[in-house]
């Protein structure tokens, strides 16, 4: 029996796009092995080299050393005409490696991950005649970019109520958007269970009988990582600290350099790593930005995110569904960051609050029942 073939579509424009993309896949994988085959196809692949530069290296950049021009052009890309442009510019640079993907693969459904793969998909399809059942799978959890809804005659997935009415409010027929909670990797389920957090950071290589405060801002490392470190080991230099800089090697080197220089044997500089539902599980007290994928997945192991940097406007939501909740805390001034820390771990009254509201949230991993919706989704 053949196995039936699902493309997911995603460009690796930060871990946002191709994190949910990877979770489906892994799901569908263990448990339709040898019926389903999900493929991954990164859009970009064979693009020229600078529009590959521009959307990965140039995200990556940005959102680390120059939010401003980062938010300059999320807003520069919400005016229509240059939304239109830009969508028309990576479209023919992605277009010929789909075309191929698409026509050598004849996948049974596609998947799409990222807004700037909706139009040459839908392009791709319609000159060949193909009628494949196409699903649009909305990344961004809250707020959600114009450019996900340049074309509104698509089936949705989103991950809030607040975006499935943004969407109907404006034009997409209600019946096409449906809601699902936030899909992380399997391993994330369940790491809020009762194993003791002393032999998780032993197994780890950190001291059970110290505090772990644990520094994680996603696969292109924390923005203003370097900062915090120094600020973390000024104000409270007894607990340990572990600051994951993923692939940002620029920040593991400045680190690195630090630790030896200062010789601080309860610094701990990490590259990119699998193990983050360990990590989490293992730490006292975490301090992120608000990428949403690593605020749920903090949430979903009873800690609490201190937010110290977000996208404008992609993230503004992720804040405001923290926030609004009490199940975060957003302090944009490093100086403030400790003594947040000191209140989480000292203050067992304010530590419960902020427990009692995420118990409140019913968070739960949306993983299973995206797959099952992405299986049934265009059968008869």
């Amino acid at each position: 029996m053949t196995n039936r073939k699902y493309l997911f579509l995603y460009l690796k424009t930060g871990g946002g796009h191709l994190a949910p993309a990877r979770s489906v896949r892994s799901y569908l994988q263990t448990r339709y092995a040898g019926t389903i085959e999900p493929i991954l196809v990164d859009g970009l692949e064979q693009a020229p080299r600078m529009i590959r530069f521009l959307l990965e290296d140039g995200y990556k950049h940005l959102q680390a050393y120059a939010q401003w021009l980062y938010a300059l052009l999320y807003f520069l890309n919400k005016l229509p005409l240059i939304a239109r442009f830009n969508t028309w510019i990576v479209g023919i640079s992605v277009m010929p490696y789909l075309e191929q993907q698409i026509l050598v693969q004849r996948p049974e459904k596609i998947v799409i991950f990222h807004f700037f793969l909706i139009k040459p998909v839908k392009d791709i399809l319609a000159r060949h005649g193909l009628a494949i059942p196409t699903l649009v799978v909305v990344t961004d959890p809250f707020t959600a970019h114009p450019l996900w809804f340049l074309d509104m005659k698509h089936r949705f997935i989103v991950f809030s109520d607040r975006l499935r009415d943004h969407c109907v409010r404006l034009g997409v027929e209600q019946k096409d958007v449906s809601v699902f909670p936030f899909v992380l990797d399997e391993k994330f389920n369940g790491i809020a269970e009762n194993v003791p957090a002393g032999e998780l950071k032993a197994r780890l290589g950190f001291d059970p009988m110290k505090k772990l405060i644990l520094i994680i801002g996603g696969a292109d490392g924390m923005p203003r990582g370097k900062r915090l470190v120094k600020g973390l080991l000024k104000t409270d230099p007894e607990a340990e600290i572990a600051i994951v800089c993923g692939r940002n090697k620029r920040l593991r080197d400045k680190l690195v350099a630090l630790k030896h220089r200062r010789g601080c044997e309860n610094l701990k500089v990490l590259g990119y790593v699998s193990h983050v539902h360990e990590l989490l599980r293992a730490s006292d007290a975490v301090i992120t930005k608000c990428g949403a994928s690593i605020c749920m997945e903090t949430l979903l192991a009873r800690k609490i995110p201190i937010v110290n940097n977000y996208l404008w406007e992609q993230e503004k939501g992720n804040v405001e569904f923290l926030c609004g909740n009490q199940i975060g805390i957003y302090e944009r001034k490093i100086a403030n960051i400790p003594a947040w820390i000191h209140t989480l771990l000292t203050d067992s009254q304010s530590y419960d609050r902020f427990n009692r509201n995420i118990d409140r949230a019913h968070l739960v991993n949306g993983v299973d029942m995206v797959s099952a919706f992405i299986m049934n989704f265009g059968t008869a």
